[in-house]
């Protein structure tokens, strides 16, 4: 209660800002935002693409975007009501980011900084000042600054009509232009298609014609249906409950068809290749979103039930000699003739990788059935590096390969078709991620589910109420590790070997972010913190290591905007907006502040009374 009190009352006194005082904020935290990006070396690496080509870099882009954003927070967040005034403090915002950047030309023209920042070279000045001297070019970014200030400020009044069919147009087309190699990539696969993107592309970007129509064209599109969308909603109405849910059901099904069935077929290896590692992941995060999502077990192991599920469909069907059916010391220990009966196919190999991840999941569980919160985190860490210093050690190096890795392992195959392809094997992970979804949403609604949430909220009430804690925690790790070993068994059909390295920390950490972002305990959550999460830094793996840059970003942003997660889950949704409705009572409480911004002249009270 103490937390919500001060929190409200900061957030009172930020409101208090005068006009003056939040335009030099705004315009010095976006300006900095700008000279962090040419420091760290983002805006010259952007300014060699082109998004409209020999017209409009990447990098130059974004200082547009930055600036118009700089517009539109001073417009968001000042108490002006006059539109000339929010225009003025829009402008002058943008001006302010533009000097910021200025300063930083100014200072690469006088001092030699690149000694400490490499990225601070002769491409990039000449960048900033398009050529034109130290002086013009403090010049223009002043002046493109106001300029793009001022358009920020102008859109975020102008009416939603005109302001949304704008922003979604220039949207679309910077997409297409950010993207276009890949648009390019699959266009190429089908003739008639390749035609068209002679007309709108050339191999450097989009031409500058194109731009302008994709603009237009997706505007025009948007304005239409928002005027006539209403009319739309209203004869959906009309139909009967159950035509609203056929129409609602063959959208969906089209919908799934068109993204997951016919597009990876057309767009080529490489997107299939994403939207394999996407699949991979939605199964890791359906798996861990049984343990934290509904039990509330936080697990920073995971990756070894990953591990598990790979080394298990790894020795039972690799052609290599530390596989079962060749390694000498099963041979030794079992005969020649049982030894032959572990050499599988992937298929016969699938359902015993998932044995084993489980009752690794179960046993990796017992020694944790005590633990809670935070130390069960650093607990869980703990077991996930034991296996994976117990692969690389010498003492397991016979029977797992240590750091050799196990080599050869086939492809799974259907009758006589060979799933070599990526696009291939991305269907095998689609269908088990269709199996495993199945489970988790059943799983969720079942009395174990609602078992599970009840030691989610509180063990101690859970285990008054007649639960047992050690068997429904146990198979919390056990289900949650299964899942996992079938994404395990995909990986390393994928990859042919497998080795300890692939097997890293960072994965367990992807997963839990994939989740959070999501929504815990949400299963369309989790498909959804995967595709932003997983999908969009390999879509930008052309940036290099800059695209983690995205990736921090993109979790930065929906914590920030939506904390709850993208998609959460129903009882998610009903406690944050509890919390919302509590924090509006507090600031209600606390309006009546003096003119000092010191406390309320009443004291808020709890429900309970409690001043």
């Amino acid at each position: 209660m103490a937390f919500d009190v001060v929190a409200a009352t900061y957030r009172t006194k930020e409101k208090e800002l005068s006009p003056l005082r939040r335009t030099l904020t705004t315009g010095l935290v976006f300006g900095l935002v700008c000279v962090y990006c040419a420091v760290v070396g983002l805006l010259l690496m952007f300014h060699g693409r082109w998004i409209i080509a020999e017209v409009l870099t990447l990098g130059q882009a974004l200082l547009i975007v930055i600036a118009l954003c700089a517009g539109i927070q001073v417009a968001r967040k000042t108490s002006a009501r006059s539109s000339p005034a929010i225009a003025v403090q829009g402008l002058a915002s943008g001006a302010i980011a533009g000097a910021v950047l200025s300063l930083l030309v100014i200072i690469m023209s006088l001092v030699k900084l690149r000694f400490m920042f490499i990225a601070l070279s002769p491409q990039l000045f000449k960048m900033l000042t398009f050529d034109l001297g130290t002086a013009g070019g403090v010049v223009v970014l002043i002046g493109a600054g106001a300029l793009f200030g001022l358009s920020g400020a102008l859109l975020y009044i102008t009416p939603p009509s005109v302001r949304r069919p704008l922003v979604i147009g220039l949207t679309t087309m910077g997409f297409i232009g950010l993207f276009q190699d890949l648009i390019q990539l699959m266009m190429q696969q089908v003739e008639i298609v390749d035609k068209a993107r002679e007309l709108l592309f050339t191999w450097d970007g989009l031409k500058w014609q194109s731009a302008i129509g994709i603009v237009i064209v997706v505007a025009a599109v948007m304005a239409v249906w928002m005027r006539n969308r209403d009319q739309v909603r209203d004869r959906f109405g009309q139909l009967a409950p159950v035509q609203q849910k056929g129409v609602r059901l063959v959208g969906i099904v089209l919908a799934l068809l068109l993204i997951l069935v016919v597009f990876p077929l057309v767009a080529g290896n490489f997107i299939g290749q994403v939207m394999l590692f996407i699949s991979l992941f939605i199964l890791m995060g359906m798996g861990l979103n049984l343990e934290i999502g509904l039990a509330g077990l936080l697990d920073l192991g995971f990756v070894a039930f990953f591990a598990v599920g790979a080394y298990t469909t790894a020795l039972l069907t690799a052609d290599s000699p530390y596989a079962l059916a060749q390694n000498p010391l099963f041979v030794n220990w079992v005969g020649p003739e049982v030894a032959s009966w572990f050499h599988m196919s992937f298929w016969e190999a699938l359902p015993i990788a998932v044995l084993m991840a489980l009752l690794i999941g179960v046993l990796f569980g017992v020694p944790v059935l005590r633990i809670r919160g935070d130390y069960l985190a650093v607990a869980t860490l703990g077991l996930g590096e034991i296996v994976r210093v117990l692969v690389l050690s010498d003492f397991a190096a016979p029977v797992l390969a240590g750091a050799q890795g196990v080599l050869n392992i086939p492809r799974p195959s259907i009758g006589e078709l060979q799933l070599d392809d990526p696009v291939d094997l991305y269907f095998v992970a689609l269908g088990a991620c269709a199996v495993a979804a199945y489970f988790a949403w059943r799983l969720e609604n079942s009395r174990l589910g609602r078992a599970w949430t009840a030691i989610r909220d509180d063990e101690d009430v859970a285990q008054a109420l007649g639960i047992n804690l050690v068997n429904v925690k146990l198979l919390a790790y056990g289900l949650g590790a299964a899942f996992a070993g079938v994404a395990g068994a995909i990986f390393a059909v994928m990859l042919t070997t497998i080795y300890p390295h692939s097997f890293q920390l960072l994965i367990s950490i992807n997963v839990l972010a994939l989740i959070i972002v999501g929504g815990m305990g949400s299963l369309p959550g989790v498909v959804l913190g995967a595709l932003v999460l997983i999908g969009l830094p390999e879509l930008l793996r052309e940036f290099g290591e800059y695209r983690f840059l995205f990736y921090g970003f993109a979790i930065v942003a929906v914590m920030r905007i939506r904390p709850s997660g993208l998609w959460p889950s129903a009882a998610r949704r009903r406690e944050m907006q509890t919390d919302v409705e509590t924090q509006a009572t507090i600031e209600a409480e606390l309006q009546p502040l003096g003119s000092d911004g010191g406390t309320p002249a009443t004291a808020p009270r709890s429900p309970h009374g409690e001043s």
